[in-house]
């Protein structure tokens, strides 16, 4: 795990300027950085490094193949590095190797194979710049996944890629303008999603996409070498024919082969234990592979509403793990909140980044690199939205789309429904064409109706441009859509930024290429039958953990931040931040509304999420003009 950064053309001060953008990312690679530039300097590249596999100078980056045609920076792990290696050596395309490290191995794969089909060989996560010095050519590639970052865009005339967005903030020369039609997204969902960053005219490359540029580098070009919506559709249209214990079994063999190989590092490992299924079957399997003790780690806090430590402490203490707990106070909790903005680099705002910091933090007191349990839910059906959506659907698809969006048309426009806001939910959900629009109108209806932003125009993005219908079970159209948009640009996003804060590598083993592939192919009810989900992923933890010790309600891993909120400390801080005469002067959100969900909020006791939304936007933006 490591931060890359690099530019084309750029003006002036390559050398001052590379060393801003490395500086900026040291936390995701304190043990050494380096920076290198073609003749004429119009390449540039930085590396930090956090040392996971080859610990010695041979792994060192920016690093260039044995021909020295091609030069690299990566981010991430190929695990399974050795078998791409092996292969080059059996196939004769390299006679020896100069280090034991996957970067090594994916330059030579690259020279030999060529970088489409390198991708399509390599399981693992990763951000990659590639420079083909012979001809020029610059190209960046991402995970299937998304799980590590990658930003790029132009910075006046140059083109600036870097893992960090503050990296690229951190430019002498950079001046890119706050993107306001990213604002209305950002308030229905509290991140700001693929492509889009805070600032015009630089992007995030999606996950399972690759970049190309050339000198004079002015021309980019992005295209798709793996989808996670045509492995979706391809599993549906190929679905497993065996019985739900046959499909537990081959559940159980993919996810230990990705525990396996996601356990081989030259550091310590341990893994996050939350008390949920997805971690407590990552640290299960991690165990039943394992000849000594794995660390596992979780957080608890006093309050019983959110605190999950005392049943992670059964899990572990029943699996043999070496455990490690720590009960935060409010005042640890409340201590992280200014250190956010400088932390994600662009508004973020999924409240669980404060217990997430809090448990990497700990975490990297003892191992380096962490196993994480995300991603079950996505991928084998386990939030509760998902049936409700299906439910909700089924009840509306009978009538016809014209009937009912006039009808909803009617009541949001009437006096009674204006005033009434069951009433107004209800219309507007009404209007939905499809499963996955009334999905997506679920989300938005809280902030549409608010309008926090002055910019009223929003960016088409993944969930308003969707084909509808391509699954035809509901549950696998909006499974998807999380894979494609929350999964990556929250749930990833919140894991990579808060753990690489404290140089901690997290890996996620469900996130393996071949297990969400056949994750796919799973029927439905081996997901999930009535209001449970997860079955066929419960059918595998079973074999090591008594059903009744994990027979619970779901807690989720969250603070009691609507309460905190009201508090002397927290409310000074937010009331700070919304100060009516700083909204104005910034012109970029209502201050009228503003003000009016917070007196809401702390006169009737009305929470909305959209607050938290607020307060990390205006956090960011002090951090910003105070840079």
């Amino acid at each position: 795990m490591c931060g890359i950064a690099g530019f084309c053309n750029h003006p002036k001060n390559w050398k001052e300027n590379i060393e801003k953008m490395n500086t900026r990312m040291y936390h995701r690679g304190p043990d050494a950085g380096d920076i290198w530039a073609n003749e004429d300097a119009s390449v540039v590249l930085g590396h930090r490094r956090l040392s996971i596999v080859d610990l010695s100078e041979n792994g060192s980056q920016p690093m260039h193949s044995a021909s020295g045609r091609y030069v690299c920076v990566f981010n991430g792990e190929i695990y399974n590095y050795k078998t791409i290696k092996d292969k080059l050596l059996a196939e004769k395309k390299v006679t020896a190797f100069r280090s034991t490290s996957d970067t090594e191995v994916l330059l030579e794969a690259f020279e030999a194979y060529g970088v489409r089909e390198t991708l399509a060989m390599c399981k693992g996560m990763f951000a990659i710049a590639l420079l083909d010095k012979k001809t020029g050519k610059l190209t960046l590639m991402r995970d299937r996944i998304g799980e590590k970052p990658l930003y790029y865009g132009f910075v006046n005339n140059s083109f600036v890629f870097a893992s960090d967005l503050g990296s690229i903030a951190a430019l002498e020369d950079f001046h890119n303008e706050i993107d306001t039609k990213v604002l209305q997204i950002y308030f229905i969902h509290g991140y700001i999603p693929a492509p889009y960053s805070i600032y015009q005219n630089i992007y995030k490359l999606d996950a399972g996409c690759m970049l190309e540029i050339d000198a004079p580098y002015k021309e980019l070009k992005i295209s798709e070498y793996w989808s996670v919506r045509e492995a979706a559709k391809y599993g549906q249209a190929n679905p497993f024919k065996g019985s739900r214990q046959e499909a537990a079994d081959e559940l159980e063999r993919l996810l230990k082969a990705s525990i396996k190989d996601q356990m081989v590092a030259d550091v310590p490992v341990g893994a996050f234990l939350s008390a949920g299924i997805d971690s407590s079957t990552i640290v299960a399997l991690m165990q039943a592979q394992s000849s000594q003790k794995v660390r596992s780690f979780t957080i608890g806090m006093n309050d019983p509403k959110y605190n999950e430590a005392t049943y992670a402490k059964d899990i572990a203490n029943h699996l043999g793990t070496e455990h490690t707990e720590l009960y935060i106070t409010e005042e640890d909790a409340k201590a992280v909140i200014p250190k956010l903005s400088y932390m994600f680099a662009e508004p973020f705002a999924d409240s669980s980044q404060i217990p997430t910091y809090l448990v990497s933090k700990m975490t990297r007191e003892h191992v380096t690199v962490s196993l994480s349990g995300d991603g079950g839910d996505e991928l084998f059906c386990g939030y509760m939205t998902y049936p409700s959506i299906d439910r909700i659907w089924g009840k509306m698809k009978g009538f016809p789309y014209g009937i009912r969006k006039l009808c909803s048309e009617l009541v949001l426009h009437c006096p009674v429904g204006k005033n009434n806001q069951l009433l107004q939910t209800k219309a507007y959900l009404l209007g939905a064409k499809s499963a996955e629009h009334l999905y997506e109108l679920s989300n938005a209806q809280e902030a549409a109706n608010l309008d926090i932003a002055l910019e009223k125009e929003a960016h088409s993005y993944k969930h308003n441009e969707m084909p509808y219908g391509e699954l035809t079970d509901t549950r696998n159209s909006i499974m998807l859509m999380d894979m494609e948009v929350y999964h990556p640009d929250d749930i990833l996003v919140k894991v990579d930024r808060t753990a690489m804060a404290v140089s901690l590598e997290t890996r996620v083993p469900m996130l393996d290429k071949d297990v969400v592939e056949f994750a796919w192919t799973i029927p439905m009810e081996y997901k999930k039958q009535g209001e449970e989900g997860k079955l066929v992923l419960k059918d595998v933890l079973y074999r090591y953990v008594p059903k009744e010790m994990m027979d619970r309600p779901k807690k989720g891993f969250s603070i009691p931040i609507m309460k905190w909120l009201k508090e002397s400390e927290l409310r000074a801080w937010a009331e700070s931040l919304i100060d009516r005469k700083t909204l104005e002067q910034q012109g970029i959100l209502n201050p009228d509304v503003v003000w009016r969900i917070w007196k809401d909020y702390v006169e009737n006791d009305n929470w909305r999420i959209q607050i938290w939304y607020i307060l990390m936007f205006q956090s960011w933006m002090c951090e910003i003009y105070h840079r």
